[in-house]
């Protein structure tokens, strides 16, 4: 049984390993798949009022179809800058507009930019995977030092680090799994 204050150091560092995950989770919902997904435009902002305000909060985004996203704005006369918004954004999307709704369809991707969308998600697999062995090091340091303060047995020291290194594989198997779901829905024509 490990000492309480070296389990606390691997709570710690599970809490830190486990946001890694979720971020990594989060980033890859922005990557375009295929088919069309609301958490597309969450990152997209518009000048609403002089302020930049994330377009969720100014219209309904829905997803009615396989390719094609939806935007209502819940004010007619933002429609002009939620369309710029969303060319201006990144994504490659050229919204129409009807003067009540925004259609969005979505392209076919082509298999280059479904590449540079894999190559992306790798990179954003190997942050989350960087962030994770850092909790390890920084947990294992920790534990190196707590052992030595309080004068506590080698050994624990060695059940601490061997604790956290089971942590480490755990989360960064559930990245390697998340990047080949991702990997595979990108890929998928």
């Amino acid at each position: 049984m490990l000492p309480e204050d070296l389990q606390l150091i691997i709570d710690t560092s599970k809490e830190s390993m486990a946001e890694a995950v979720a971020f990594c989770k989060k980033e890859f919902s922005h990557i375009r798949a295929g088919k069309a997904t609301t958490t597309l435009l969450d990152n997209v902002k518009v000048e609403y009022y002089g302020s930049q305000t994330p377009l969720n909060q100014l219209a309904t985004v829905a997803a009615p179809e396989a390719r094609l996203l939806t935007v209502q704005p819940y004010d007619k006369n933002v429609i002009q800058d939620v369309e710029k918004a969303i060319m201006a954004s990144g994504l490659g999307l050229n919204p129409n507009n009807d003067g009540h709704l925004i259609r969005i369809p979505l392209p076919m991707l082509s298999e280059e930019r479904r590449k540079e969308l894999v190559k992306l998600a790798k990179d954003i697999a190997e942050k989350a995977r960087i962030s994770i062995r850092n909790s390890r090091r920084d947990a294992n340091d920790e534990i190196k030092s707590t052992v030595q303060s309080e004068s506590l047995p080698e050994d624990s020291r060695f059940e601490g680090e061997d604790a956290v290194q089971k942590l480490t594989d755990t989360y960064i198997a559930q990245i390697d799994e998340l990047l080949e779901v991702k990997e595979q829905e990108i890929m998928t024509v």
